[in-house]
C-alpha cells in the first residue's frame, strides 16, 4: 500500500518527511521518493526497494535541502517494480505522488497523443 506525506515549515523537510516515510512502513512498498523545493528548483530523490535505499542513493548523490517537499512510498500496481516507476513522477512543473489506481488510464494515454511518457504507471497521466 502507498503512501504519502506532505511538509512545509522552517525546519529541513528532508528528515520529516524520511521519518514521516519510516511511520508508514508497516504498510509495506517497493519504492520510495520524495521531491523538495530547494533554491527555486524542485529536486527529486527516488529509489526501489527500502527506504534505506533511498537515504543510501541520496548520500551518494546529494541530499536535498529546503523547507517544503512530498514523500511517497509505492505499492506497484501498474508497472514494474524500477525507478522510472517510483513516485514523485514530473511532468513539466508539475510533480506529482498518487495513491490509488486510475483505472482508465490507458484510454487517457491515447487520448494525450504526443506526449512523452517517463514511466509505465497509470499515476504520471495525471500529470
Amino acid at each position: 500500500m502507498c503512501g504519502i506525506i506532505g511538509y512545509t515549515g522552517h525546519q529541513n523537510s528532508v528528515p520529516v518527511l524520511l521519518e514521516g516515510l519510516r511511520t508508514l512502513e508497516y504498510r509495506g512498498y517497493d519504492s520510495a521518493g520524495i521531491a523538495v523545493f530547494e533554491d527555486g528548483k524542485i529536486k527529486v530523490a527516488k529509489e526501489k526497494g527500502r527506504l534505506d535505499d533511498l537515504v543510501e542513493k541520496m548520500k551518494s548523490e546529494g541530499v536535498p535541502n529546503g523547507h517544503i517537499g512530498v514523500g511517497h512510498t509505492r505499492w506497484a500496481t501498474h508497472g514494474g517494480v524500477t525507478v522510472k516507476n517510483a513516485h514523485p513522477h514530473a511532468v513539466g512543473d508539475v510533480y506529482l505522488v498518487h495513491n490509488g489506481i486510475i483505472e482508465n488510464f490507458r484510454e487517457l494515454k491515447a487520448e494525450l497523443k504526443g506526449v512523452k511518457f517517463n514511466s509505465d504507471t497509470d499515476s504520471e497521466v495525471l500529470a
